[in-house]
C-alpha cells in the first residue's frame, strides 16, 4: 500500500508505544504517514524532546492509554525486549493489532502463547524482522529463487559493532534475530541442528559475542557471527552457490554484489580457483522500515497475514533458544580439565567454592557459586553465578540453576528441574522433577512472618509437582500443591492448591483453563480435547482432567 493509498484512508489508528533509540524511527515514519493517534513514552524528557518534532500528536507517559482509545486499531511496540511479552498480551487482550520489534518474546513458551491468542482474537500479529523489508534482501531471494547462484552451499553473516550496549538481554537476543530471520527466508527451510557459543566481558551472564551454526537437512550451513565489542561496523551477508557467490553488504552504497568465480579441477584432482570481477546488482530504492511498516498498515487495513507473521517471529525465538541453550552447556567447566593438564596450565582454584574434589564430580558449578556441606548435586547439574546451595540439599540430574538462586536448608529438588535467576526456594519447599521456576518467582514458608518472632517451627510445606511451571514474578504462599504440569501465570499470587494440567493467573490466582504436558492451552467439546502439539487426548470428567497416554504421539524434547 503506497502513501497516497493511506492518507486517502484519512484515519489515525497507530498507537505507538516506545520513543527511544529505535522508536523514534517508527515514530517519525508514523508521523509521515500521516496514521499516528497516540505515541507513548515512560521518559518525560523522551516525550517533551519529540512533541518538538512531531506535533500534532497525541502523547502519552501511559501505555494503558494506548488501550483505551478505540480510535487506535493498531499499535507499534518499540521498548525493551523483555517488556514485549507483557505489552503484546495486553494489546492483543484489548483487540488492538501488534506490531512488535524483535524478538516477539524472551522464550518459546511466550512467543507461542502470544501466537495462539492473536489466531484465537482473529488480530493481525507482526514481527519487526526488517531485512526481509530490504531491497537488497528481496533481490537477493529472487536471484535464488531464478536459480542464478546454482545449489546454495553455505551462509555467513556478520553483524559487528561498536555502539549501544545493553545489559538488558545478550548480543544473541539483540543482533541475531534479523539475519536468523533472513537465512530461514532465503532456504525456506528449517534447520535440524543449531549450535553456538560466545564470550560474556563486560557483564558476566550477559554476552557481548556469539557464533551460532545452523545446519540444514539438505547439507547447507550458515555461520552467524555478531558482536557489539567490534572496532568498527560491519553488516554483511555472504550467499555461496555452485555457480556464484553473492553478497549483501548494508555498509556499502551498492549493497549487492555478484561474485562469478570458478572452481576448476586440474588434472581432475587439485581444485583451483578461477577469480572473475565483482558485478554490482542494481536494487530499488526505498527505505527497509518505511516498507515493513507500509506493510504492516496494509495487513490491518485489508486483514492481510504478515510476511513476518507471528509464527515467523516464533520460528526465529525457537532457534535463539536453542542456541542459548548451547551457549550454556559449551561454557566449560574451570576444573574439568585439571587431570588431564600439566600442572603450571591447571586454573586457579575457585574464589567461593569450598570443595576440593570439583574436578572429580560429574556436575558443574561456576567458580563464584557457594556450596555448602553436606550437598547431594546429580550429574549433569548446571549452577551458574552467585548462587548458594545450603547444607542438606539434594538436587537432581540435569538441572539448570541460574544466577543469585539460593536453595534450602534440606530442600529436594528432582531431576530436570530450571530454576531461573534470582529466586530462593527455602526450607519447607519440595520441587518434583521437571519443575520450572521462572525469574524471581517468590516461595514463602511462613504464614505470618515477624523480623522479631521466631517461626522456624511453623514452617508450612510447599509441594510442586513433575512439569508444573511456575512463571517470573509469581509468588507461591506456603503450604499448598501445585499439581503435575500446571501452569502459574507471571506475576500471580497463589494461596490454594492448584489442580494438575490447570492455567491459574492473578492475585488471588484463579484457574482459567487446562494445559497439556507439553504447555499448550486445550480447547474442549464435549468434556474432550486432543492437544494441537502433541495429540495427547484428555476427558474432563468432574472437574478433574483425564489423560489417555496412548495418544500421546511426540515426545517432549527441546
Amino acid at each position: 500500500m503506497n502513501n497516497s493509498k493511506i492518507q486517502q484512508l484519512n484515519t489515525h489508528v497507530i498507537g505507538l508505544a516506545g520513543l527511544g533509540y529505535w522508536g523514534k524511527n517508527l515514530l517519525r515514519n508514523f508521523y509521515e504517514l500521516d496514521v499516528l493517534h497516540t505515541a507513548c513514552d515512560a521518559n518525560p524528557f523522551t516525550l517533551v524532546e519529540q512533541q518538538k518534532k512531531f506535533s500534532g500528536v497525541n502523547y502519552s507517559n501511559s501505555f494503558d492509554d494506548l488501550l483505551s482509545h478505540s480510535e487506535i486499531k493498531a499499535i507499534a511496540i518499540s521498548t525493551p525486549a523483555v517488556t514485549h511479552y507483557d505489552l503484546v498480551k495486553k494489546a492483543l487482550k484489548a483487540g488492538k493489532d501488534v506490531f512488535v520489534e524483535k524478538p516477539l518474546a524472551l522464550t518459546v513458551r511466550e512467543g507461542a502463547e502470544l501466537v495462539r491468542l492473536a489466531e484465537k482474537a482473529n488480530r493481525i500479529l507482526m514481527v519487526g524482522h526488517i531485512l526481509q523489508y530490504h531491497p537488497a534482501v528481496i533481490k537477493l531471494k529472487e536471484l535464488i529463487s531464478d536459480g542464478q547462484l546454482g545449489k546454495i552451499q553455505y551462509i555467513y553473516s556478520s553483524r559487528l559493532n561498536i555502539g549501544k550496549l545493553r545489559t538488558e538481554e545478550n548480543i544473541l537476543w539483540s543482533f541475531a534475530p534479523h539475519d536468523i530471520s533472513v537465512i530461514l527466508m532465503l532456504l525456506e527451510d528449517a534447520p535440524v541442528k543449531v549450535a553456538a557459543f560466545g564470550g560474556d566481558y563486560l557483564n558476566k551472564g550477559i554476552h557481548d559475542t556469539t557464533l551460532t551454526t545452523l545446519e540444514f537437512k539438505n547439507g547447507v550451513k550458515g555461520h552467524i557471527f555478531v558482536n557489539w565489542l567490534h572496532p568498527y561496523k560491519e553488516q554483511k551477508l555472504i550467499v555461496v552457490g555452485s555457480e556464484t557467490m553473492a553478497v549483501f553488504d548494508d555498509m556499502s552504497k551498492e549493497k549487492l554484489f555478484l561474485y562469478p568465480h570458478k572452481i576448476e579441477w586440474k588434472n581432475g584432482k587439485v581444485p583451483v580457483a578461477q577469480k572473475a570481477d565483482c558485478q554490482v546488482i542494481p536494487i530499488n530504492s526505498g527505505e527497509p522500515l518505511r516498507t515493513e511498516l507500509n506493510h504492516f498498515l496494509e495487513c490491518v487495513f485489508q486483514r492481510k497475514k504478515p510476511l513476518t507473521d507471528g509464527n515467523e517471529g516464533l520460528r526465529v525465538l525457537k532457534i535463539l533458544e536453542l542456541a542459548e541453550e548451547s551457549i550454556s552447556e559449551s561454557t566449560p567447566n574451570p576444573q574439568s580439565s585439571i587431570s588431564s593438564t600439566p600442572e603450571f596450565f591447571n586454573p586457579s582454584p575457585p574464589r567461593f567454592h569450598n570443595s576440593s574434589s570439583q574436578s572429580k564430580k560429574p556436575y558443574f558449578t561456576h567458580e563464584s557459586t557457594y556450596i555448602d556441606e553436606g550437598v547431594e548435586i546429580g550429574e549433569g547439574t548446571r549452577i551458574w553465578y552467585f548462587s548458594h546451595i545450603l547444607g542438606g540439599c539434594k538436587i537432581g540430574k540435569n538441572c539448570i540453576i541460574g544466577q543469585n538462586v539460593m536453595i534450602g536448608p534440606d530442600v529436594e529438588v528432582g531431576d530436570r528441574c530450571k530454576i531461573q535467576n534470582n529466586v530462593s526456594v527455602y526450607t519447607g519447599v519440595r520441587l518434583e522433577d521437571e519443575v520450572f521456576c521462572g525469574p524471581s518467582c517468590v516461595f514463602t514458608n511462613v504464614y505470618n512472618p515477624r523480623a522479631f518472632i521466631e517461626r522456624k517451627h511453623e514452617f508450612r510445606q510447599t509441594l510442586v509437582k513433575s512439569g508444573a511451571t511456575i512463571g517470573a514474578n509469581a509468588t507461591i504462599i506456603c503450604g499448598i500443591t501445585i499439581g503435575k504440569h500446571a501452569i502459574v501465570g507471571a506475576g500471580a499470587v497463589v494461596k490454594s492448591d492448584v489442580p494438575a494440567h490447570a492455567i491459574v493467573v492473578g492475585v488471588p490466582a484463579k484457574q482459567i483453563g487446562w494445559t497439556c504436558k507439553c504447555g499448550t492451552t486445550l480447547k474442549f467439546n464435549d468434556d474432550h480435547a486432543t492437544c494441537k502439539y502433541c495429540g495427547y487426548e484428555y476427558l474432563l470428567k468432574e472437574g478433574k482432567l483425564i489423560t489417555n497416554s496412548n495418544k500421546y504421539q511426540i515426545p517432549i524434547t527441546k
